[in-house]
């Protein structure tokens, strides 16, 4: 499906239809790719090109918002296909386009290898040539349309959103959360917030949702799934839950049951706001629909939980000393 402003949005074809997302921006005849998928997306991406009337020497950027694989899992072979086309990632990312064995390696301690070549695909390295490392704030030039790149930490650490000005937009990637079109209901979208293993930081992400908010932007385009409106509900929503999961792993520390304690509590979380939403589906179907996303929130939560009793330990063995 398309939108106004040239901006297109691609089901890559990940996990469910409406799951995940790329988008491509079309400007006097040149085009830009936020995301790419993984490397089964790779198709869809080229066949939305050639839906937009674009050749591939007509992508002048491919801009990654952050490099986990659903995100970045194609970037290397789609850049194969765009002979003009520059890589943009954060700095933090940069290393692991060209060389993507680390980031595979690290998934695969996730996931399993069996699941990483049957969802994902091979990696294929990028050109560190064709790689530009983005700085907070730079601007970049699709034929005269301004694409700022914007460090939104919180989620991950080499994470960035990109705001179009012309179109009022933010291509958000995870930073402004998940939102299912499943889940909307005459009140709009229902919104719930993602952590995600090993890089969560609930006061970076609450700062990140307040600086994207505060660009005033019409719609968010977020990977998982598509564009949302009603901005400043969403954000209320996602601060109040970020604090609620905060509490959660808190008091999950020291459960001999933690990961299955806090799914549930998630599960619980996430189906009490849905009713109140307005979404009547019940708790085992929404427990179905979010078993993936409520299983990377609890592992994440718990990362971050054991990080914070490790800084906590250190802190007082330096005191005593």
């Amino acid at each position: 499906m398309s939108t106004p402003h040239g901006i297109h949005t691609i089901d890559t074809g990940f996990v469910r239809p409406g799951f995940d997302a790329a988008y491509l921006i079309v400007e006097a005849g040149h085009g830009a790719f936020i995301d790419s998928g993984t490397v089964h997306s790779v198709p869809r991406l080229l066949a939305a090109l050639a839906e937009a009337g674009l050749e591939p020497a007509q992508v002048d950027y491919l801009i990654l918002t952050h490099v986990h694989l659903d995100h970045a899992g194609g970037a290397g072979e789609l850049l194969a296909q765009l002979p003009k086309a520059t890589l943009v990632v954060h700095p933090r990312g940069a290393r692991h386009m060209i060389d993507p064995s680390q980031l595979w390696a690290g998934a695969s301690q996730v996931y399993g290898e069996e699941v990483m070549r049957r969802d994902y695909g091979h990696l294929r390295p990028v050109p560190a040539e064709r790689v530009r490392e983005a700085a907070d704030g730079q601007c970049l030039e699709l034929a005269g349309r301004r694409l700022q790149c914007l460090y939104t930490p919180g989620h991950a650490k080499h994470h960035m959103a990109i705001h179009d000005e012309r179109a009022r937009a933010c291509f958000t990637g995870d930073t402004f959360g998940l939102s299912y079109r499943e889940l909307d209901t005459d009140r709009g979208p229902f919104i719930l917030p993602t952590t995600t293993p090993v890089q969560f930081d609930p006061q970076a992400l609450h700062d990140s949702i307040d600086r994207l908010v505060a660009l005033k932007p019409d719609r968010m385009y977020l990977t998982h799934f598509g564009p949302v409106g009603d901005i400043e509900r969403l954000a209320a929503d996602l601060h109040e839950q970020i604090d609620a999961m905060v509490a959660f792993a808190q008091a999950a520390a020291g459960k001999s049951d933690r990961h299955a304690w806090l799914c549930e509590a998630l599960a619980d979380l996430y189906a009490g706001r849905a009713s109140a939403h307005g979404w009547h589906g019940g708790r085992k179907r929404l427990r179905e629909m979010l078993n993936m996303d409520i299983e990377l929130n609890a592992q994440g939560l718990e990362v971050w939980l054991d990080q914070q009793r490790r800084a906590h330990a250190d802190a007082t063995r330096r005191a005593a000393h």
